[in-house]
């Protein structure tokens, strides 16, 4: 399973990292509608996501993504913070211990164990990556060719 995850993760990384070259930084601040997150926005959340889940749930270490980060506006920072946050959380699955997997943390949903915080990390960037698909879609970009295990 974390071998799997491992390289799922790996994986999802080169893709979400295609999809935040292929936008404009012009269009880093595009939303689809009043409400939504800009593209630039979801990947900062996405980014934060993860190392708030890796930090909170699977290791003791600091999210590497902080509030100041979360103010960025500009391609190359944004780009920046999303590749620390995936390195971040891949290190961390690569130091997991599998022992560990059916160890039960308190969620804001109520308890989980580690195994399912693994699959929530891959669950809610795929979630938010397909949403900015559909942005670079509404930009007239077409989305790179998906990259999977």
């Amino acid at each position: 399973f974390l071998e799997a995850s491992i390289t799922k993760l790996q994986h999802s990384k080169e893709y979400t990292m295609k999809v935040a070259n292929l936008m404009p930084e012009e269009k880093y601040l595009f939303k689809p509608t009043t409400g939504e997150m800009s593209f630039g926005e979801q990947l900062l959340h996405l980014s934060s996501n993860m190392g708030w889940l890796c930090s909170s749930y699977l290791d003791a270490s600091s999210n590497p993504v902080t509030k100041a980060d979360m103010k960025f506006q500009h391609k190359e920072e944004i780009l920046s913070v999303l590749n620390k946050s995936y390195d971040y959380a891949i290190n961390i699955l690569q130091r997991f211990k599998p022992v560990n997997l059916a160890d039960t943390v308190s969620f804001f949903a109520g308890p989980l164990d580690k195994l399912q915080i693994i699959n929530l990390l891959n669950d809610h960037q795929t979630h938010h990556r397909a949403q900015m698909l559909v942005y670079l879609r509404l930009n007239g970009i077409k989305p790179p060719d998906y990259v999977g295990w």
